[in-house]
């Protein structure tokens, strides 16, 4: 008890992608490690292919905008990251089902190096060579998610016996990001992945939540692609129009493209329509 509420603590669920990501993380980061024992050379090559370094992406690396995410630079480093998406990303998933929650990571891991791509070529606090690593930016994609979406969940701050709502939580998150990327003795280098990564799940959450990024795409390019080949079949009816009016002849068709067959040219409509309904 404290303050006359009952705490609990407990762990929540390994959700399965936050496993995936969890395991997969601690795995490539136990190899990296025996490979930098084994051979430092080829350790080193393996940071400059899979590391995010903007001028090998906009030269085709363009793996590098998801595996940057998969390299940690050391322990702490690892632990912290993968213990922040296992204690928040996995009540998302349960929520939101393990199909948009990959989206969802990816779109801030993304999201993060793009930002970082940018803010690279601008020469603000970092240039096109410089290695970025971590799955900061989607951990803090989650972390941003979390507080909208679960704003009055109050947080166990342990082992301090405090304790403080999800929302006020995040908001001093990224009030000391915005700190740190403001700080030229930070470099700004990873912090700005982490606003890259606050920015983009603060989009997803507001504006893609509800249908997916995929499942919205996919409905607007059809929705485009249907709409061209509507286009196209009204410019054919026009032009045979006129090609049969220079025969001495006259067809009608109505605002879509569809042929009126000239006993229901009166009808509203144009009455019964031709097999070109779309």
């Amino acid at each position: 008890m404290y303050r006359n509420r009952t705490f609990t603590l407990s762990f929540p669920p390994f959700t399965r992608w936050v496993k995936r990501i969890v395991i997969g993380c601690a795995v490539i980061y136990l190899f990296t490690i025996l490979l930098g024992l084994a051979s430092p050379r080829l350790s080193d090559d393996l940071f400059k292919y899979f590391t995010l370094v903007p001028r090998l992406v906009v030269r085709g690396y363009i793996w590098q905008l998801v595996t940057y995410s998969l390299l940690h630079a050391g322990l702490w480093h690892l632990l912290m990251n993968m213990l922040t998406l296992w204690m928040f990303g996995s009540q998302e998933e349960m929520d939101w089902g393990s199909r948009k929650f990959l989206e969802f990571y990816l779109f801030c891991v993304v999201g993060a190096a793009l930002v970082t791509i940018a803010v690279s070529y601008l020469h603000i606090g970092m240039t096109p060579a410089t290695e970025t690593l971590g799955a900061s930016g989607g951990v803090y994609g989650v972390l941003v998610a979390f507080g909208m979406l679960y704003a009055d969940r109050e947080i166990y701050l342990f082992p301090i016996p405090v304790s403080i709502k999800a929302k006020y939580l995040i908001w001093i998150i990224v009030f000391l990001v915005v700190v740190a990327t403001l700080q030229p003795s930070q470099g700004g280098v990873a912090n700005f992945a982490h606003l890259g990564g606050l920015f983009f799940g603060f989009v997803y959450v507001k504006f893609l939540l509800r249908r997916g990024l995929m499942a919205g795409t996919s409905e607007r390019y059809f929705s485009l692609r249907n709409s061209y080949h509507r286009w196209k079949r009204r410019r054919a009816a026009r032009k045979f129009e006129v090609y049969m009016r220079d025969h001495d002849r006259t067809v009608t068709f109505d605002e879509h493209g569809n042929y009126i067959p000239p006993q229901d040219s009166g009808k509203k409509n144009g009455g019964s329509k031709s097999g070109w309904v779309n």
